[in-house]
């Protein structure tokens, strides 16, 4: 790779990272061009994107950027997901995946609005019901008082329908 190539390549990791507040460092060792082809276009289906690494490289890129250092963890083969849309539906993508190709990519660490994310906290992401799910959940358990009220409020009308229909008959019958 020629130094300019270089200098581009960090110039661009580094724009790719600056842009997104999460990341994750795998190790791709023991899959085929097949299965990264599939890899990426799984990752890019759900918000993120996959780049191969030379570490060197990244951690030159990594360096000038305000997040953990990472260099004890780039060794060995390094493949990178940049997480546009938030860690979730990556994070489920990469273990899916891992399931169906024996447990690869291997998860080495990652990175959450600066914060070092370790495997135990990343099988935890994973876990977690995506944005819209969670948004949907939310709008639900916020619907439930306002249904509460309006079904209170409805008895109520209903109720002082019954006492002025009461009272009008009552009246009808003294007059």
């Amino acid at each position: 790779m020629k130094r300019a190539d270089k200098e581009t390549f960090v110039a661009e990791f580094q724009e790719k990272v600056r842009e997104t507040p999460t990341l994750f460092l795998t190790d791709f060792t023991g899959l085929d061009v097949q299965s990264m082809t599939e890899l990426r276009r799984r990752l890019r289906d759900s918000g993120a994107e996959y780049l191969v690494v030379k570490n060197r490289l990244a951690k030159r890129a990594l360096v000038e950027l305000e997040i953990p250092d990472l260099s004890e963890f780039l060794t060995g083969p390094t493949g990178v997901v940049v997480a546009k849309d938030g860690p979730v539906p990556p994070a489920k993508t990469l273990v899916e995946f891992a399931k169906d190709h024996q447990d690869r990519p291997t998860f080495k660490v990652g990175v959450l609005d600066s914060a070092l994310v370790d495997a135990q906290q990343f099988e935890r992401i994973a876990k977690l019901p995506s944005r819209d799910e969670l948004l949907a959940e939310l709008a639900g358990a916020m619907q439930a008082p306002m249904a509460a009220l309006a079904g209170a409020l409805e008895s109520k009308l209903q109720e002082t329908a019954g006492l002025f229909e009461a009272l009008k008959q009552e009246k009808e019958q003294e007059g």
